[in-house]
This record gives structure tokens, C-alpha cells and sequence, in this order.
């Protein structure tokens, strides 16, 4: 399970990200990059890492559910995820 620092700092990147966005995508429009470097570094949408809602795991993410592999197995076997169930053969 992730520090609830490194929670929290994913959370504050995510709210700017959001804040800057428009302006971002103006300011690249146009071609200032000299503007678009005074920005904050955080703002910008590759800072962002896919961390799971449950634990903030950040490897074995799942995008299709957004969990990491552990917390998707733990749902599936207590039927909590319709439709899937455990393979055996």
C-alpha cells in the first residue's frame, strides 16, 4: 500500500492539471514555450502516474477497472466484479 504522502501528492497533480489544462493547450497552440515553462511543472499531464483507487499501487494497473491486479483479484473472488469468474480447466 502507497504512503498516503504519495496519495495525496497524485491528488494535488490531477486538480492541477485540471486547473491548467486550457491554458496549457492555448499556450502550445500559439507556440510559448517561454510562457508554458513558467507554468508549474506539476500541471502538466505526463507528471501524472495510473495508481490504483483502492491501495495508490502504482504497477499492475488495471485501466479497465482502475485497481491494481491484487485488489482485482480479491473482487473477483468474492463476486464483487459481474462476470468474471475463476478459470479452471
Amino acid at each position: 500500500m502507497a504512503k498516503e504522502c504519495i496519495k495525496a501528492r497524485q491528488r494535488k497533480r490531477e486538480k492541477l492539471v485540471e486547473k491548467f489544462a486550457e491554458k496549457r493547450a492555448a499556450l502550445k497552440k500559439a507556440g510559448n514555450y517561454v510562457a508554458l515553462s513558467k507554468l508549474p511543472r506539476n500541471s502538466s499531464k505526463v507528471r501524472l502516474r495510473n495508481r490504483c483507487k483502492m491501495t495508490g499501487r502504482s504497477r499492475a494497473y488495471s485501466r479497465q477497472f482502475g485497481v491494481s491486479r491484487l485488489v482485482f483479484r480479491e473482487w473477483a473472488l468474492n463476486g464483487k466484479i459481474p462476470g468474471v469468474t475463476k478459470s479452471s480447466w
